[in-house]
Parts: C-alpha cells; structure tokens; sequence
C-alpha cells in the first residue's frame, strides 16, 4: 500500500500542522441586544445565555469582549413599543437607542468596531422591514429613503459600517450615495445580499419583539429553494457599492456560501442566526450533545464553506476557548 492518508492524522501535532481551514476569533462578530434602561441584563428565554442589555452593562460587555480579542460587534436595539410608528421614523433619531449606544462604545473601545442594522422591523408597529400601503404591501422606494435616513444618522453616531438587512432593491447604492454626499466615505457597507424567508430566525424575533404582525416576509426575503438568485443579488450589492457581503442563515445555506465565495472578489460574511444557536444550546441542556464540540464543529464547517466572517452568539465562548487553546 502507497496511500496511507492516516500518516497525517495520528497525533494531535501533525492533524495541526496540516489542517486545512482555522478558526481564529479575527473572524468573529458578536451580536449583541441592547435595551433601554439602567442594570439590566435579561436572558432570552429562546436564546439561553444571550441577553439584553442596558448600556451600562453593555458597555462592561463590550470591555470583556476587547480584552478576549473580539473585535466587531453588531448592535440590535430593542425598541419601546412607545417608540413605533408606521413607518420607523425612531430608526433616524439621533437620539435613539442605537446612535446613543454607537456613541458610547466608541467613546470607551474606540477601536471596537461597531457595525449598525440597517432595516425597519424593530422600529415599526408591524414588524414588517418596510413603508406598507393600505393593501399591505411593502413598498420598495419609499423604504429606501427611510433607510438611507437611517444609515446617515448611525454614521453620524460614529459606527464604522451599515448593515443594511432589509432586503429592498437597490439600497446598496441609495445608502452609498446617502453616506458620501454627507461625507461619511469611510463608513462601510456589509450587505445583506443574500437573506433568506428562514424559519431559523423565530428566536432573534423573540428577543427583538419584531415578528411580523401580518403575513411574511416572502415578497422581499429569498426563497430558501434558490441558488442562482442569491449570485444575482451579491453582484447587484456590490456594483452598488457593498464592501462586504453576506449570506444568512448558514447552516442550511452552506452551498450558498460556498457558491458567493466563488463568484465575487470581496469579504463574505455569515450569519449564524438565532434558531441555528438556540437548537445546539437546547440538545446540550437535554445531554444529547457535547455543546462545545458541536460549536467548534459547526462554525469550522461555516468558515470551510468560504466564509471569511461569521456573526455568531457564540463569539465569545469561542474566544475563551481559542485563549486557551
């Protein structure tokens, strides 16, 4: 025998020496929920040992975060129902909770990167990512000029890039012209190029309190059974002026990743979503799995299909375990 593939596996020095693909935390986003108020720290029931935040203890958070060797955070405000109205116009506050946190951050961890939504659903009464006619439908352009509002002001707060999440065509370039006519050239964009209608993001919606409150999401969300659509829309983002972009959820989605990676020249994120975190986080509550072995094994397989980034709540138990490692 000529072939022994097993000479490069049999001991834990060589099977590094040769691995093919390394997670390290420099790919990882964190995810995090922030609330109004003053010491609170609430898990989400659906979401076992992610929390929402008040920007106090955010700010704590995001101190630790640093000091692990995370770099990027994403930010999701929690809006008071108060706050909501018909067509978002909280998103565009400058005084809002997100602007509010985005100047926080960067006034303690400036060089944490802070990375901003870009979508209407938290802010509207219907949960819906868009402006919707009497009919209910979500109306395209009008949700455009809303978003670049909003983009504008978190720029404003001081975030290093938008993550329009949206899903509305064309935003990409309304957003790039909307931030350099305001001077905020520097200021990124990681697209949300190829979103899926995923029935994977139901605890995400729990902790945001943003579930549609009619119909779906399916008229401007990507069907789950196309491949080909998501390569058209990453290159629509990035002819507008994406400089990242991103395929979510995973998981299910690893082809796509896959697939993007192999037909665009820029970063590629992936979005680990809530329903992909909460099924690991319940098998290892019930002992069916080893929960830190099926983590590791599970963001490898996401970065092994061609994701240069992976947002995921497991960021920070990655972190610990890759310090020591």
């Amino acid at each position: 025998m000529t072939k022994r593939p097993r000479r490069l596996r049999r001991n834990p020095s060589i099977r590094s020496l040769v691995s093919e693909t390394q997670l390290t935390v420099d790919d990882l986003i964190y995810p995090m929920f922030v609330t109004e108020g003053e010491n609170q720290r609430v898990e989400i029931t659906s979401m076992p040992d992610c929390y929402r935040y008040s920007l106090d203890l955010l700010l704590k958070e995001i101190a630790e975060l640093y000091s692990l060797g995370i770099k990027a955070v994403a930010l999701f405000p929690v809006v008071a129902e108060a706050k909501k109205d018909d067509n978002g116009t909280e998103s565009y506050n400058p005084e809002g909770l997100a602007q509010l946190t985005v100047r926080a951050i960067k006034a303690q961890t400036p060089d944490m990167l802070v990375i901003t939504d870009v979508a209407l659903d938290p802010f509207t009464t219907h949960g819906h990512d868009g402006v919707i006619d009497e009919h209910g439908v979500i109306l395209n352009d009008e949700t455009v000029a809303i978003l670049v509002k909003m983009a504008v002001s978190q720029a404003q707060a001081g975030c290093d890039i938008v993550a329009p999440s949206d899903m509305m065509d064309g935003r990409i370039g309304a957003i790039r012209q909307g931030l350099d006519a305001q001077g905020f050239t520097d200021v990124g964009i990681l697209a949300y190029s190829a979103k899926y209608a995923s029935a994977y993001y139901g605890p995400f919606r729990d902790a945001l309190a943003s579930a549609p409150k009619f119909g779906d999401k399916k008229t401007y969300q990507m069907d789950p059974a196309n491949a080909r659509e998501a390569l058209t829309e990453v290159e629509l983002d990035i002819a507008e002026g994406a400089d990242m972009v991103m395929v979510k959820p995973a998981l299910a989605y690893l082809d796509i990743i896959h697939q993007v990676k192999a037909n665009c020249n820029v970063p590629v994120a992936a979005y680990n979503v809530s329903g992909e975190y909460s099924m690991i986080k319940a098998a290892a509550q019930l002992g069916w799995i080893d929960e830190k072995k099926i983590m590791m094994e599970t963001l490898l397989s996401i970065k092994r299909a061609g994701a240069d980034l992976i947002l995921t709540y497991f960021a920070k138990d990655v972190a610990l375990i890759l310090r020591h490692k």
